[in-house]
């Protein structure tokens, strides 16, 4: 079965449109293309919506027009399919697409599962044989293009706050904007979304609008994914430091809860030289002064649960901010649901009650540590990207001599995260364990989560131990036990909630581990894979 009719995008031609079954009160997806840049649409009507594509000068540019149509099309098949391949077809690379971002909604629809999984493959497929796409959606789905591309369908909450911070920069000189979320509510595709949208607006196309990121790790990964979507630029997403480079109108502050304050930093030259330029005084001003003092709008996303070390700003610095809150209450990233991140905040607080599963989430409890490594590895070749993280309870030694093994657990020893830049998709990621800074704003398909001996079980009491909490700069000029317990807490909170499929725990203290299995089925042996998705004779040969 094909789904795509080509024909030449010239008006000698628009008359064949007009004349195909599809071209005419039918609805379709078509592309438009033509050397390294196409556009995609939806219409009832291709034939005139052809006519007037050509009046525009940077369509009348492109080449060829692709009809995607098929007899089960409706309406909300068509614009779901349209949404899909803005999304994927950005992603792949092959074109720049010269669409806006500013339609593209999530919405649920009679027998969506038919059009958006099963037809959707087959046009993807039909669509790389007419070398209109490269890569095989597996790839793409996996890819940092895809999970924050500016043009990923947004839910309903994400796209009304959207509208309405874009209101107000529109028609106030001055705003400051507040948009809070748990992990994996779409705090970062709104973002990204936000620059895009802003950027492609008539009143808006001459300011300077910046991406300020935190997370060194995250920035670089943002980047790439700039310098990849027409009308955005990698210089567009900036570290705090390089708000006093030039005179900003907007910023957007992705993960606000890392903006540093002058506590337990890495390098003080920089920090100190951007408050003596903004006349801060050397010792007080932060991150947050900066950004408030160098640009117009500022839009934060911020979710102080997730904030991890001592110099992170205060939550109560936040408060103060004068600023429209919003909330994020959709959960984009993990299949288990708000339940599932509830679960885990209730367990982390002794707060649970009940032991729950998840119908559509793995989420398993190991007695041995690399039986969980081995089969994050087997996810990994079957998935992609899973991972093996844990809190930061040993030194990291490995920094100055490769051959050394930082994690030692039994007879069982594994290196810390050899980048702190993009370290998941580094080459020998899956090797390697992942530290708070190096996966913090990431998705993962599967985590491998290791509960160090910093955090401990002792008279029915969740303790830490401050000697075994190795990150200096985590603990720096921090003489209260109960916020180091906080941050530790909201560490494993992060890493515990970036599985997409499932997560599993393996936990150093015995006692903290007999706690965990009263609300976390254990692995015991290759019999126990049946809770998880895979092939248990390459688990049964492993373990």
């Amino acid at each position: 079965m094909k789904f795509i009719k080509s024909f030449e995008y010239d008006q000698s031609y628009f008359n064949d449109i007009g004349e195909y079954k599809y071209g005419k009160n039918r609805p379709v997806v078509y592309v438009i293309e033509g050397g390294k840049e196409a556009y995609i649409g939806e219409t009832s009507d291709v034939y005139n919506r052809s006519h007037q594509h050509y009046k525009k000068l940077d369509r009348n540019k492109l080449n060829s027009i692709h009809i995607i149509g098929d007899d089960e099309f409706n309406k909300s098949a068509t614009l779901d399919i349209e949404a899909l391949l803005i999304e994927f077809m950005s992603a792949d690379g092959k074109y720049l697409l010269q669409n806006g971002n500013g339609g593209l909604k999530n919405h649920r629809y009679f027998n969506k599962h038919l059009y958006h999984d099963v037809k959707f493959e087959m046009i993807w497929k039909e669509l790389r044989e007419k070398g209109l796409a490269i890569k095989e959606l597996i790839q793409i789905r996996n890819s940092d293009l895809l999970k924050f591309s500016p043009y990923k369908a947004l839910t309903e909450d994400q796209l009304q706050i959207a509208k309405s911070v874009t209101t107000s920069i529109l028609t106030t000189d001055k705003s400051k904007h507040m948009i809070k979320g748990e992990p994996g509510s779409g705090k970062t595709i709104l973002a990204v979304f936000l620059v895009k949208y802003l950027r492609q607006m008539n009143k808006l196309e001459k300011l300077n609008i910046g991406l300020v990121i935190p997370m060194t790790s995250l920035r670089k990964t943002l980047k790439s994914v700039f310098k990849n979507v027409k009308g955005l630029s990698a210089s567009m997403v900036i570290g705090p430091n390089e708000v006093v480079k030039k005179d900003y109108d907007i910023l957007i502050i992705d993960e606000a809860h890392r903006l540093n304050r002058r506590i337990g930093l890495t390098s003080y030259g920089s920090y100190d030289e951007v408050n003596r330029k903004l006349g801060l005084d050397k010792y007080t001003g932060t991150q947050l002064d900066w950004i408030e003092m160098t640009c117009k709008h500022a839009v934060y996303l911020y979710d102080g649960n997730q904030s991890v070390k001592p110099t992170d700003i205060e939550e109560s610095r936040f408060r103060e901010i004068d600023a429209t809150i919003y909330e994020l209450k959709s959960q984009m990233r993990v299949q288990g649901g708000h339940d599932y991140i509830a679960y885990i905040d209730n367990i982390l607080n002794q707060k649970q009650v009940n032991k729950m599963k998840f119908d559509k989430y793995e989420f398993l409890l190991f007695d041995n540590v690399n039986d969980m490594v081995e089969i994050i590895k087997i996810k990994d070749k079957a998935f992609k990207l899973s991972r093996v993280v844990a809190g930061f309870a040993w030194d990291w030694i490995s920094k100055n001599d490769k051959s050394l093994k930082d994690i030692q657990i039994g007879r069982n020893a594994y290196m810390w995260n050899s980048t702190n830049q993009d370290w998941v998709n580094s080459p020998n990621a899956l090797n390697e364990v992942g530290c708070i800074h190096s996966i913090q704003g990431y998705d993962l398909n599967y985590t491998g989560v290791i509960i160090g001996p910093e955090i401990v079980m002792r008279d029915n009491k969740i303790l830490v131990d401050k000697d075994k909490y190795k990150d200096k700069k985590g603990k720096f000029a921090l003489n209260d036990p109960e916020q180091l317990k906080i941050y530790i807490k909201n560490i494993y909170k992060v890493l515990l909630t970036r599985g997409i499929k499932g997560t599993y725990v393996y936990v150093c203290d015995e006692a903290l581990r007999d706690y965990f299995k009263q609300f976390i089925v254990t692995f015991n042996d290759k019999n126990d894979y049946r809770f998880m998705q895979g092939d248990v004779s390459i688990v049964a040969e492993k373990i």
